[in-house]
């Protein structure tokens, strides 16, 4: 079989490199660098059961990628939606898990076991801890076990390897003994026997030469009850009788208590085992297996691959089961079952069939030549016993009759139970938590601590699956009661859900919430179970989302503050060793969240210990990490323990470890931007050996040492950082020429800091920097990576800064006619953030003449999705430039002109975008006429049928409007504007909001250029686009109205939009109130009003409501205007105060705030009093828009009539007899003691002195 294997897998092997060559012959060949090898991981090993599978996997497979095609991405494809989720298309994708953003390295997060609660000394005092809870040294103890597990581990691996090595390394014609004794020590099967006392194996004999007394495999007989085939040499599946009672695979588990290679000396497993009880060992021998009755083994039948239970070897029949024996068909003669007469029927059938071939029979089929009758061996005896037979199943003596089973109410079906009592819906996989809950158990019944574990499951479930309100008060409850609960059943139930592995974002964002309240509840109580937490909520550190990270952080500080240091540096100083690099990750970062909460002077001796540890490499490495973190994440505020910080990592640079080494530069380049720009004093010391190191090291570590020279150098002052910069720009220079990305990176991020530095003259960079830098980054490799393209564009752009634009656009002006697109864009954006910096003046008309050229051949050539980058760099140079663009516009337009008629929308749409970014200049070169031309052009595109380009020629339009002027727009705007109607229906964004905008200005600047039924018509089309989602349009809406009043008086357009208060949209009608307001604010209010207040008397609430809303954004907007029309509005607003309706008094009350504001000081005291009586009853309103709103009307009322009008209101309840009414009342006080405490003093009442209490203050008094 072996062999037959290995014939398939080479069969298979020689396939796939055939098909690779077919592949390589016809596929598009990538650079490897760059690209990376191909996955060989990602081969089919198998073939699919159905087409189905053949067909969606078609993708993965190595050869259809490599063929020339040209698709999308493998992640893109495989996250496109199936056809059978109908949400996917509506925009309702489901809520993604965690799990399924996660890489590998994240996920391990899973595999981290929660840990047992821990002993806390604090709260035990000098008491002997209880032996069961685990103290700190047995923690250490487990870790130092586990270290030393995985370093044996490793061990044992290299020995291996160098053995394999040393065996392929040996001489191929080697004696043969020598060869047999190499492969017997290799082979470590665990079904080989060994001999007694473990004495040398002899060399390996061919099974021909065996004496005949051995039995041989081909008439090996397996016995019932058997576990397994030992004998030493190859297996073969074919030759084994199945056998009742026997393991039928070697794969399956052997029986309990039995490991797998570990065969007591001398005991055969080949012997049949007797029916005494365990397998006794009995001593080799050479009889032959002929002789040997199988025992009667039918009742131990355990299911292949099932184990049996422990001291129960399979085959024997357990001491006194004579109940088990499996009857003889004879012995079922007094009642057959149907079933079992039928079983004996079919078995007579089946032995009928395959009963032996007699000799007649056999004569028949063989000729007489040629074959040799062999004699059976006289021992043998044909198996005839019940163990071989169909009906060899454990039978009671007596088939009982049929009973009818008891009902089991607590088995789970598939079908999800509903929850009882109001639970919400539970997920599948939530039954592993809180399936307990779906068992309606009596909960009397339960014990305290079970109804505890109830209460708490229940609130955990409505946290995570119920609705908001349900949500909300378990949440409440379970801060409330969480001392009552405890911390141990809390945790117990709240971190496991935290670690399933089908979590989603928001249930674990509430889970995380739910944990932050209890912890603020319980404080101290979480002692024991710090580690606990920590293990859950540390992987939300390094979660790629921003906000886990924070909420991360939030629950450590808490928790730190709670426990307290020493319970956290006992919880996590295991971990700081910890032999996973992920969890020493996780550590570092966690400890910086302590630091950063409890304070760094109170970890620092702590972190100066673990840097210094001697025992350990990865203590010192998380030592040096858990600084870098504290600067990371706390900035600015290690200034002051940063010479302290240095100090204790300073050693690291020159640690044996390479990793170590490492780590101590980043942590000194992150101190050193925390600290960024002062503290170079801290830093003194170890200049030197960063200096040394530069020189020392390549790789990842001279990249870590540069990264912190370049964020030192910044510090110094501009003597030192001009030598400095010098001597490390040598190593710069040298590793230009770097094929690592990393280094690449870390190379242009220094340069970068070493130009920008004081002291770094603009000769030294144009002359030693500028030709290495140009030759080695400006070429096309560096575009294709994000990371790479930024921070060469970055590092351009400040040394720009440092030569002037010429030096640098005269460098790569070349590169915007290049062949690679990528490249183009990445010289057009950093030509764009030079010019934008630094003007144009310096560059001279050679240089300008190549400028334009390359970007108008950039401009046209570019085929990607991202035309940001050129519009803005062809818009930047050429306003940059200014009038110098005169000679190059004719040209620049008949460009735009002939792509305005391309058959691209993209083409299309970066045309008309390109005309807006350049009308400005035009108009300073006095190219009216052209602008005509081009509006004319544009007027012409308005049928365009793309909304993305219609949007960009209107934006068009707009900005030449804008520029050329209404009276010599061409086309005139009587003509442009009932084309632009219609446009206004149109619901894409960019449309609405250009159109509008382009409607406004004409409304603004040239209205009399358009009939009034025009305006009107655009009236009706705008009350639609108070609909629209976007507030840019709303607002650009509401002003146009204004617009069209002030262009054709506000009575027809009032008239609509008071028609408006009707609709049932609540957004529909705040915008039209809004836009009532601006009417009349810009038509003088009497001109609204009247209209406004006789609208109030429709009996409709929608209506009234939309009335008041008006007035009071009316008097917000006309401020001081108001004292003319508050007389008028009284009634109206009295009328209201004392409606039944809540949002009346609410919507009056914000009018009368606004009206109070605005005629402050101007003598309407009399009509607020008046009004402040109608408000004042409203206080005790508990509806919070009410009672927000009552306030902020007596605050506006104070600021108008004065702090000691309202103080007097305010007196006759602050020591009223019901509590509810003085809380209201002290509330109103308080804000108004906030406002105007000083203009208060005058106004407290004079109270006459009692026997015991003088309340008199004389003015000396208070002086002294």
């Amino acid at each position: 079989m072996a062999s037959l294997d290995q014939e398939i897998a080479k069969t298979q092997e020689e396939r796939k490199k055939t098909e690779q060559q077919l592949a390589s012959l016809t596929s598009l060949t990538f650079d490897t660098d760059l690209y990376g090898g191909s996955d060989k991981g990602s081969y089919l090993t198998s073939i699919p059961a159905n087409e189905d599978e053949e067909n969606i996997d078609a993708m993965d497979n190595e050869v259809h990628r490599k063929l020339p095609s040209y698709t999308a991405p493998k992640s893109l494809l495989k996250e496109m939606p199936g056809g059978d989720d109908s949400d996917a298309g509506l925009g309702l994708r489901k809520p993604q898990k965690i799990i399924d953003r996660e890489g590998e390295y994240h996920q391990k997060r899973l595999k981290q076991v929660i840990s047992p609660e821990r002993h806390d000394p604090f709260s035990a005092g000098e008491k002997t801890p209880d032996p069961s809870v685990r103290t700190y040294a047995d923690v250490m103890r487990e870790q130092a076990l586990k270290r030393e597990k995985e370093e044996t581990l490793k061990a044992i691996a290299k020995k291996k390897k160098e053995e394999e090595e040393a065996a392929k390394a040996a001489p191929p014609h080697a004696p043969p003994a020598q060869q047999q004794q190499q492969q017997q020590k290799r082979r470590n099967r665990w079904d080989q026997s060994q001999d007694e006392g473990g004495a040398a194996k002899k060399s390996k004999t061919s099974d021909w030469d065996m004496p005949d007394t051995t039995p041989g495999r081909w008439d090996a007989t397996p016995t019932p009850g058997r576990v397994t085939d030992a004998t030493p040499g190859r297996r073969n599946r074919w030759d084994e009788t199945p056998t009742p009672g026997r393991l039928v695979d070697s794969d399956a588990t052997p029986a309990g208590g039995v490991t797998p290679g570990a065969t007591p000396a001398g005991m055969t497993w080949d012997a049949t085992p007797k029916l005494s009880g365990m397998a006794t060992p009995t001593p080799k021998r050479q009889g032959s297996r002929w002789d040997e009755t199988p025992a009667t083994m039918g009742s131990a039948t355990p299911l292949p691959g099932a184990t049996p239970a422990a001291a129960y070897t399979p085959g024997v029949t357990p001491a006194g089961g004579f109940g088990l024996a499996t009857p003889t068909p004879g012995q079922l003669r007094g009642s057959v079952t149907p079933e079992q007469y039928n079983l004996l029927r079919w078995e007579r059938d089946i032995e009928e069939r395959n009963r032996p071939l007699t000799d007649e029979e056999l004569d028949v089929m063989f000729p007489q030549e040629g074959y040799k009758i062999l004699e059976p061996p006289a021992s043998y005896v044909p198996i005839r016993t019940p163990a071989r037979k169909l009906l060899a199943t454990p039978t009671p003596m007596g088939t009982p009759l049929y009973q009818i089973p008891e009902e089991n109410r607590g088995q789970q079906f598939d079908v999800p139970k509903e929850a009882p009592g109001g639970l919400p819906f539970m997920k599948p996989e939530d039954y592993q938590y809180f399936g307990a809950l779906l068992n309606e158990e009596n909960e009397e019944e339960l014990s305290p601590d079970e109804q505890k574990e109830r209460k708490i499951m229940k609130l955990l479930l409505k946290v995570k699956n119920g609705t908001p309100p349900q949500r909300k008060t378990a949440l409440r409850q379970l801060t409330d009661k969480a001392r009552e609960f405890g911390a141990g059943p809390l945790f117990n139930r709240i971190l496991p859900l935290l670690m399933q592995p089908t979590l989603e974002d928001q249930e674990r964002h509430l889970l995380v919430k739910v944990i932050d309240r209890v912890l603020y509840k319980l404080d101290e109580l979480v002692r024991p179970y710090v580690h606990k937490i920590l293990v859950v909520i540390e992987p939300l550190l390094i979660d790629e989302d921003y906000y886990a990270r924070v909420e991360g952080r939030e629950i450590i500080s808490n928790l730190s503050k709670a426990a307290g240091l020493a319970t956290m540096i006992a919880a996590m100083r295991p971990d700081i060793d910890n032999i996973d690099e992920y969890v020493r990750n996780t550590t570092a970062r966690a400890f910086s969240v302590v630091a950063s909460a409890l304070g760094i002077p109170a970890l620092l001796p702590f972190l100066k210990a673990v840097c210094q540890s001697k025992k350990s490499w990865q203590a010192r490495h998380t030592g040096i990490k858990i600084v870098q973190q504290i600067a990371i994440l706390i900035g600015c505020a290690v200034l002051p323990h940063l010479r302290s910080l240095v100090e204790i990592i300073e050693h690291g640079l020159n640690d044996e470890n390479q990793k170590v080494r490492t780590i101590t530069a980043l942590s000194l380049a992150a101190l050193a931007e925390a600290a960024a720009p002062y503290g170079i004093e801290s830093f003194d010391s170890v200049l030197k050996p960063l200096w040394k190191g530069i020189r020392q090291h390549r790789g990842k570590v001279l990249a870590a040492f540069l990264k912190a020279i370049g964020f030192i150098i910044p510090l110094m002052e501009a003597l030192y950082a001009s030598y400095y910069t010098k001597e490390v720009m040598l190593i710069l220079i040298r590793e230009f020429q770097s094929p690592d990305e990393e280094m690449k990176k870390i190379v242009l991020k220094v340069v970068k800091q070493c130009v920008s530095t004081e002291g770094v003259e603009a000769d030294y960079i144009r002359n030693d920097i500028l030709p290495e830098f140009f030759r080695n980054f400006w070429v096309r490799r560096m575009a294709l990576d994000r990371r790479n393209y930024k921070q060469l564009v970055e590092t351009t752009v400040e040394i720009a800064n440092k030569v002037g634009v010429a030096d640098i656009v005269g460098r790569i002006v070349e590169d915007l006619k290049d062949e690679s697109e990528p490249y183009r864009r990445m010289v057009m954006e950093t030509i764009e953030k030079v010019v934008t910096n630094l003007g144009s003046s310096d560059i001279d008309a050679r240089l300008e003449e190549l400028l334009i050229d390359g970007i108008l051949y950039a401009f046209q050539e570019q085929t990607s999705d991202d035309a940001n980058v050129m519009l803005n760099g062809f818009g930047a140079v050429v306003n940059s430039l200014g009038q110098r663009v005169k000679p190059y516009l004719p040209q620049i337009c008949g460009t735009i002109k002939w792509r305005l008629n391309n058959k691209s929308a993209k083409v299309r749409q970066q045309a008309a975008d390109l005309i807006s970014r350049i009308a400005v200049v035009m108009k300073q070169c006095h190219e009216e006429q052209l602008m005509g031309h081009l509006g004319v052009v544009l007027y012409e595109y308005l049928g365009e049928e793309y909304p993305e380009v219609l949007g960009s020629i209107l934006g068009a339009l707009k900005s030449i409007v804008n520029v050329i002027g209404m009276t010599k727009m061409t086309p005139p705007i009587k003509d442009l504007l009932p084309r632009l109607t219609p446009i206004l229906k149109n619901r894409h964004e960019k449309v609405q909001e250009n159109c509008i905008d382009l409607v406004g200005r004409i409304a603004d600047r040239g209205a009399e250029f358009v009939p009034a039924r025009e305006w009107m018509r655009i009236c009706f089309e705008l009350l639609e686009m108070l609909k629209a989602h976007k507030k840019g349009i709303r607002r650009a809406t509401v002003n146009t109205f204004g617009y069209i009043a002030k262009a054709i008086g506000p009575q027809d357009v009032l008239a609509t939009l008071l028609n408006n208060l009707k609709v049932q949209e609540r957004q529909n009608r705040v915008c039209t109130t809004v836009a009532i307001a601006i009417v009349a604010e810009t038509c003088s209010p009497f001109t609204v009003l009247p209209a406004l207040m006789n609208e109030y008397r429709v009996p409709e609430l929608n209506v009234q409501n939309g009335v008041l809303k008006s007035l009071s954004f009316l008097f917000e907007y006309i401020g001081e205007m108001g004292k003319d029309y508050i007389y008028a509005v009284t009634p109206l607003l009295e009328d209201a105060l004392m409606d039944r309706d809540l949002v009346h008094r609410q919507t009056a009350a914000s009018a009368v705030k606004h009206m109070a504001l605005g005629v402050a000081g101007l003598g309407c005291e009399d009509a607020l009093v008046h009004l402040l009586n109608y408000v004042w009853p409203n206080i005790f309103e508990t509806s919070p828009h009410v009672i927000n709103a009552v306030m902020e009307a007596i605050e506006g009322m104070r600021v108008a009539l004065g702090a000691a009008v309202i103080l007097n209101y305010c007196l006759q309840g602050l020591f009223h007899p019901a509590r509810k009414v003085r809380e209201v009342y002290w509330k109103i006080y308080n804000s108004l003691y906030i406002g105007a405490q000083d203009a208060l003093v005058a106004a407290y009442p004079i109270l006459e002195d009692e026997q015991n209490n003088v309340y008199s203050r004389p003015e000396l008094m208070m002086f002294v």
